[in-house]
């Protein structure tokens, strides 16, 4: 993308906007997808997203799809043109945005697969060496696991946002939400905070710091569970979102209470939180024979069908 056209600021300047709200992994990828987006339109001779219209939006898609992109991606690339058009309309560059009439293929709604309850459990409680950094990461594992967190949302926990039995987050989009903390994850957070001044640095507010002082990054807190994975025995690749999902998995098993789990993922729709979860069957259908009036007939009730 060339570095001084109207099209180069204006990606900036939306892209700057979103990190005020957005992870830096979703920044770093919407980043990746408008200069993808920059580069056809600067092929097509269009220096300024005023340009950007209906037919540009299919041309591009249409030609993201011929190289072979797959769906998940593509819908990707669609969603970031969508930001981008609709931060244009806003600045008054354009009358609509012309991403809402073009559609892309369907992406499979693969499911991430929960850790087994009882392999996690004993995975949490394998013992450490009781230095800072393992209680730190005793502490992450917990809370990950008890309040079904988004890796975004623990890396930027400070000290204020924890209460006795409960944390407060900020979600996708910036919305807050409250999350509660389940008992085993209040006993290593206490853990934690009575050992974190041997690492943090002055006037740190961060709630997880590293070993140098500062607030500990996403990419750090990714690898230090991947490492306990392996050195704790658990035979499968660990990652803050698989540890969300066997919360919310887990939860949902023994709640039945799919609006619950939603409120603590804070999804904004309930689809979305139906498609995370992966619903049991057989526990769903022993649910509503138990609890349904006319699931079951009655005992003096007979087939009657010729």
């Amino acid at each position: 993308m060339a570095e001084d056209t109207p099209l180069a600021r204006q990606v900036e300047a939306c892209l700057a906007e979103l990190a005020r709200t957005a992870s830096p992994a979703t920044v770093s990828a919407y980043r990746q997808d408008l200069a993808a987006l920059a580069a056809f339109l600067e092929a097509q001779g269009v220096d300024d997203g005023a340009a950007l219209d209906v037919a540009l939006m299919r041309r591009f898609l249409g030609g993201e799809r011929a190289r072979g992109l797959a769906p998940r991606s593509l819908a990707r690339r669609r969603a970031a043109a969508a930001r981008f058009a609709e931060w244009l309309r806003r600045d008054g560059r354009l009358a609509h945005n012309p991403t809402e009439l073009v559609r892309t293929p369907k992406a499979p709604k693969d499911l991430p697969r929960p850790v087994d309850v009882d392999a996690l459990a004993r995975f949490l409680d394998t013992p450490h060496d009781g230095s800072p950094l393992s209680v730190r990461d005793q502490a992450m594992l917990e809370l990950f696991y008890s309040s079904g967190l988004r890796l975004a949302e623990l890396a930027a926990l400070d000290l204020t946002d924890l209460q006795p039995q409960r944390v407060r987050v900020l979600g996708k989009g910036g919305k807050p939400r409250q999350v509660p903390v389940g008992g085993r994850a209040r006993q290593a957070l206490d853990a934690w905070l009575s050992v974190r001044g041997a690492l943090a640095g002055d006037g740190e507010g961060a709630l997880f710091v590293g070993a140098r002082g500062g607030r500990l990054g996403h990419r750090a807190i990714q690898q230090r569970l991947a490492q306990l994975a392996r050195r704790r025995g658990l035979d499968e690749h660990l990652h803050p979102h698989r540890l969300r999902h066997s919360f919310a998995s887990h939860l949902l098993e023994s709640s039945q209470d799919l609006r619950a789990v939603q409120e603590l993922l804070g999804h904004a729709h309930l689809s979305t939180t139906q498609v995370y979860t992966r619903l049991d069957w057989q526990h769903l259908a022993a649910g509503y024979d138990a609890a349904h009036p006319r699931a079951r007939r009655r005992p003096d009730d007979s087939d009657t069908s010729p």
